[in-house]
């Protein structure tokens, strides 16, 4: 079965200076972007992350600090990168773990918003690790028969998560080619926050999801106990995360 679009769907990778998405910042983007007709478009950048590139995390891209040096930051190149995934749905491998959240901060940093609520989500690792439980690498060799030449490469990643989407969706006749259905069996859980602070109670309503005040509704708290948005603003969240209790809290505020 072939993938079924009704838009255009943006396949991305990072390259970055770590893995903790409130300091670390990215060093290579690539996007993959197919079309309902099937025409493909790629932008690669490498990035300036406007910090010293760790040796261990070099150690995994082959990315160095002479490499970005005279590269744009990601807040130069944040208007094209959004202009190219205008209107597209998201896909790539662990995306809804890592490469959302952090592209989602690194948008908030710059003064952007990735609009996350307006795109559906295909993590290619969650079929591969409900189906087979593997790597990337294992995942390319198993449903390509290719061997992953170039790995964390952020162009070779990015194009062999999407091939390995298209032979999974040969591979396994029960899946279905449609962003809809790919977005929700690739979703662990659906959550209002990037980062899991949060979660929907059965009426759809925001509460906690951590610390004193877990399982509480979130505007219920703020109603109550008014100083807790300011004590949660100043601790170390995502800005997308402090994004939507401000909204949450303006919301309050009005009544």
């Amino acid at each position: 079965m072939k993938l079924q679009l009704t838009r255009p769907i943006a396949f991305f990778d990072l390259e970055t200076t770590g893995i903790n998405l409130q300091t670390d910042r990215i060093v290579e983007i690539a996007i993959l972007k197919i079309n309902p007709d099937g025409s493909e478009q790629l932008y690669l950048k490498l990035v300036n992350p406007e910090m010293p590139i760790p040796a261990q995390a070099t150690a995994v891209h082959n990315i160095t600090n002479e490499m970005v040096a005279d590269k744009p930051t990601f807040k130069q190149l944040a208007p094209e990168v959004l202009e190219f995934i205008h209107n597209c749905d998201l896909g790539g491998y662990n995306i809804n773990r890592f490469d959302v959240p952090l592209l989602a901060e690194e948008c908030y940093r710059s003064g952007y918003d990735l609009m996350i609520d307006s795109r559906k989500m295909i993590d290619v690792q969650v079929i591969f690790h409900k189906m087979e439980e593997r790597t990337l690498k294992a995942a390319y060799k198993f449903y390509c028969q290719k061997d992953l030449v170039d790995a964390h490469s952020a162009e070779a990643d990015t194009k062999a998560t999407f091939e390995i989407l298209l032979a999974q969706l040969e591979h396994y006749p029960q899946l279905v080619g449609t962003v809809d259905y790919l977005a929700e069996f690739t979703s662990y859980r659906k959550t209002p926050d990037l980062e899991n602070k949060f979660r929907y109670d059965e009426n759809e309503e925001i509460v906690f999801n951590f610390g004193k005040h877990k399982d509480k509704l979130l505007k219920q708290v703020f109603i109550d106990e008014p100083s807790y948005y300011y004590w949660m603003m100043e601790k170390d969240f995502l800005q997308s995360t402090k994004a939507l209790i401000t909204k949450v809290w303006n919301e309050v505020k009005k009544k």
